[in-house]
């Protein structure tokens, strides 16, 4: 099996990319809105940021998790024993960001988040009507005025060969979130789990926007649209000595949305958080 790119502009872009979805989990698009100079300029700003000493003056906030979290604090995957090798910085529109990287950030975040709209929109449309009944409302309107959706830049260093024995950049995992909307990283390592147990390799062609379905979409559609497990390797050769730079929208509903008779938005995403260990 191999993720195929969808043209954005083609007249099935929709049904494709949502076809897509329900069959691996992924979407990749070509020749969307969001501009490649505009992630090339945060990719490059960004990689300034995290080599810099100006990020320690950022350091996260532990009641409103934004900010920079370090290596030391990075996520342990669910089920996994071994400290991801990255660290991160948690941008939210109302949290703290520095003065000369905000505007661009900010700029991208609402650009992502229109598209990302969009991308619900064409999930709920094709959805067959005996899944749409588990929307408590529609798609797009469970993020309308929410200050949850975060984005996220994250730094994977090079490795130096003291890595933690079994250590990966990021471990198997699913996301929390509605959707994940990321733009191909400046260097390969992302791979999507198969329903056969295989490990894929998600196209990384400079341009291509990658989304997979979050845990909450999942909830929400009775389990129709599958949250797959994903994963970041580490790089071998020469190319270890290469940064990885990448930059996840991960789409959040308001806190009250209902997601299933379960759950809102709120309970599950704290019931998760807890799972990890950030709360």
């Amino acid at each position: 099996m191999k993720l195929e790119a969808v043209d954005y502009n083609a007249p099935d872009a929709a049904e494709r990319f949502v076809e897509s979805l329900r069959r691996t989990g992924f979407g990749v698009l070509k020749n969307h809105p969001i501009q490649q100079q505009l992630v090339q300029s945060i990719y490059d700003n960004w990689y300034g940021f995290f080599n810099s000493d100006e990020k320690e003056a950022f350091r996260f906030n532990t009641e409103t998790q934004d900010g920079f979290f370090p290596a030391e604090v990075s996520e342990v995957a669910k089920g996994h024993s071994k400290k991801d090798i990255k660290e991160y910085f948690h941008f939210y529109p109302w949290g703290q960001c520095p003065d000369t990287l905000n505007a661009e950030l900010q700029h991208y975040y609402e650009e992502a988040n229109k598209l990302a709209s969009q991308l619900l929109g064409w999930v709920e449309v094709h959805s067959p009507a005996e899944v749409s009944a588990f929307y408590s409302q529609p798609l797009s309107s469970m993020i309308d005025g929410s200050e949850k959706t975060l984005l996220r830049v994250l730094h994977y260093p090079p490795l130096n060969g003291d890595e933690e024995l079994g250590a990966i950049r990021a471990g198997a995992h699913e996301d929390i979130n509605l959707l994940t909307v990321l733009p191909a990283a400046n260097e390969p390592g992302l791979q999507v789990m198969t329903k056969e147990g295989e490990w894929l390799d998600v196209p990384c062609d400079f341009g291509h926007l990658i989304i997979n379905i979050g845990d909450m979409l999942q909830e929400a559609s009775g389990g129709y649209f599958p949250s797959t497990t994903h994963r970041v390797i580490n790089p071998e050769g020469a190319d270890k000595t290469k940064a990885r730079i990448s930059l996840p929208l991960f789409l959040h509903p308001k806190p009250e949305v209902v997601l299933s008779e379960r759950h809102t938005a709120n309970s599950y995403l704290m019931d998760r958080l807890r799972e990890l260990g950030v709360i």
